[in-house]
């Protein structure tokens, strides 16, 4: 199969995040606009161009005070800066379906190189007659190379949020004619 333009079919799809709270738990949520740019053979992503927009103003972590806390200049500050963003700068194959994506981070006003595990998880044709390629990704950040270092001490030792990021990507990407 030769390159193939993809969209990412939103309402099958999910970027999630979870970072620990308190030193004992993790707050998870989720972000619900996103969109990428894609050319790829699903069937061998390591020539593929990839770009991965979120808009962070759509944070949910299913508490109101805390997303807005979030989308303010403590944490994202999504008037200023209302997108994270990354660029694929390398594909490397890990095995049957398994990739090390590189790329371009940006978030913040900061760019960095970071990787993420992907898998290829097949495709299909839905019951339309479209052909539907399904991947996911896994990865980490950490918030404080971005900037974003509001945080507080407990008086048990230890800070209330930790700095590690967690980031989940469930994709169904839908191919253009």
């Amino acid at each position: 199969m030769t390159k193939a333009q993809w969209v990412v079919d939103a309402s099958h799809s999910e970027v999630g995040f979870s970072v620990r709270h308190l030193m004992i738990a993790k707050v998870k949520g989720t972000f619900h606009t996103f969109d990428a740019s894609i050319a790829a053979d699903p069937n061998d992503l390591t020539s593929a161009d990839i770009a991965f927009t979120i808009e962070l103003s759509s944070v949910d972590t299913r508490n109101g005070d805390r997303d807005a806390h979030l989308k303010s200049a403590d944490f994202f500050d999504t008037e200023q800066f209302p997108a994270l963003s990354f660029k694929a700068t390398a594909i490397s194959k890990k095995g049957e379906g398994e990739y090390i994506v590189s790329g371009d981070v940006s978030l913040h006003g900061v760019t960095r190189s970071e990787s993420f595990d992907v898998t290829f998880e097949g495709t299909s044709r839905d019951p339309w007659g479209n052909t539907k390629a399904g991947f996911s990704a896994t990865g980490a950040i950490k918030r404080s190379d971005y900037g974003l270092t509001y945080n507080a001490a407990l008086e048990t030792g230890g800070v209330m949020i930790g700095d590690e990021v967690k980031i989940t990507l469930e994709i169904e990407a839908l191919q253009q004619a």
